[in-house]
C-alpha cells in the first residue's frame, strides 16, 4: 500500500499555501468608523432608556445619513459626530414623543431631559443642568441608569 500523495490532500497546518484562506474583511475607512461609533453610542443610550423601537432607530439612521454628508464637508469635525447624532435624535424624539433621556440624577421635581455638552466638541457627555453635573458620556447611560428608564 502506497502512502497518500501529499499534493492531493490539503495540509492541515495554518501555514499551508495549498488550502484557501478566508479573505480578510474589507477595512472600514475612518469616516465609516466614526459614523458606526456614533450610531453605536446613541443606540446604547436608547437601549438604556428602553426606547430603541424601530421608528426611533430610524431616527438614528436618518441622523447618521445627514452627518455623513456633514463630516464629508468638514473632516476635522469627525470627533464631534457622536454628540451631534445624540442631539439630532434628542431633538427628533422631542418633536415626536417627548423628552429624552430623562435625568436619572434628580429624584424629585418635574422630569427633565439631559443635554449634550459640549454642543459642538469632542468627548460628548449627558449633563443635568438642574443639578449641574455630568451624568454620563454619550453611549454610557446604562452605567448610571442600570439600563432602565426612570418612571
Amino acid at each position: 500500500m502506497n502512502p497518500p500523495d501529499p499534493s492531493s490532500s490539503p495540509d492541515p497546518s495554518p501555514s499551508s499555501s495549498s488550502s484557501p484562506s478566508p479573505s480578510p474583511s474589507p477595512s472600514i475607512g475612518p469616516l465609516e468608523q466614526v459614523l458606526h461609533t456614533a450610531r453605536a453610542r446613541v443606540l446604547a443610550d436608547l437601549v438604556a432608556g428602553d426606547v430603541a423601537q424601530a421608528d426611533v432607530v430610524s431616527l438614528v439612521e436618518d441622523s447618521v445619513t445627514q452627518r455623513r454628508w456633514w463630516v464629508e464637508q468638514w473632516p476635522d469635525g469627525s470627533t464631534f459626530v457622536a454628540g451631534l447624532v445624540a442631539q439630532d435624535v434628542q431633538d427628533a424624539l422631542l418633536e415626536k414623543y417627548g423628552r429624552w433621556p430623562l435625568c436619572p440624577v434628580c429624584p424629585t421635581g418635574d422630569p427633565h431631559a439631559l443635554e449634550v455638552e459640549p454642543e459642538l466638541g469632542p468627548d460628548p457627555h449627558w449633563v443635568c443642568h438642574k443639578a449641574g453635573v455630568k451624568v454620563a458620556a454619550v453611549g454610557s447611560l446604562a452605567e448610571v441608569t442600570g439600563g432602565t428608564r426612570r418612571s
